[in-house]
């Protein structure tokens, strides 16, 4: 089956996506208890990238990836991103993203620095990084965004939560990093008019969902989860047929539709 995927390398590299794929990892590291299907092992990390390698295609952050179309340069390039800031990701991701030459974007909560996954009711506790952990990542090159304070739905958020989690969140990391932020992931990808419109106020240059309805633009990018059983095929498909489902992205550097 994997030859027969090799075969259409040349297609997949040919056209680059309307809309910007954009991967969405989590955890790097054992996924033998993985009740959300977060977890990707090392191995299987290393398989994935190598497979986009041999379609013409590199993983590079968001902010990268954005830039790159702008200029009309981003053929061949596809974003990664590791939602959730697991501290598994410096031992377990970065090694392997520097063997492929691959960059990525790593959306990290503040308000949890060194604490875990307590908003998964099943399934191990999984550390977070602590403030050291994520400038380790940025002093790497890897891009740091903010997933929020604290991981709460922005959603059903009010009023001074929403505006906390958006702009207290970018203004402790840039504090930490000494470095701005530019981007935003959505916990659990969800996102409405009004949480779009508190991120770009807070100063974002754009914004991360899953999958964002009836949203597009900067502030509503979305991604594709891509998990432990994703080999050769399903990867092919994921990044063939993201096109054909969702909306361009006309201008990334465009202002978002109010």
């Amino acid at each position: 089956m994997a030859a027969s995927v090799d075969s259409l390398r040349t297609r997949a590299a040919r056209t680059a996506p309307a809309v910007p794929w954009v991967a969405m990892y989590h955890s790097v590291g054992d996924c033998s208890d993985d009740p959300y299907r977060i977890t990707v092992t090392p191995e299987r990390l290393d398989a994935q990238l190598g497979l986009l390698a041999r379609w013409g295609l590199r993983g590079v952050s968001v902010a990268d990836l954005l830039a790159a179309r702008a200029r009309g340069e981003g053929h061949g390039l596809v974003g990664l991103t590791f939602d959730d800031g697991y501290a598994d990701f410096l031992g377990n991701a970065l090694p392997v993203l520097r063997r492929r030459g691959c960059g990525a974007t790593l959306f990290v909560l503040p308000g949890r620095l060194g604490g875990d996954n307590a908003w998964d009711p099943l399934g191990p506790r999984k550390p977070l990084l602590t403030a050291d952990g994520i400038r380790r990542a940025a002093a790497e090159g890897i891009e740091i965004g903010s997933h929020g304070l604290t991981h709460v739905d922005l959603t059903k958020a009010d009023d001074a939560a929403l505006r906390a989690e958006a702009a207290d969140s970018r203004a402790l990391l840039a504090e930490l990093t000494g470095a701005p932020v530019a981007g935003f992931c959505y916990p659990y990808g969800t996102v409405d008019r009004r949480a779009a419109d508190a991120v770009r106020d807070a100063g974002y240059a754009y914004a991360c969902a899953i999958d964002p309805g009836e949203l597009s633009g900067r502030y509503a990018l979305p991604r594709v989860h891509i998990g432990q059983n994703d080999t050769a095929v399903r990867l092919f498909l994921k990044h063939r047929l993201h096109r054909l489902r969702r909306r361009p992205v006309r201008d990334p550097l465009a202002k978002a539709p109010r």
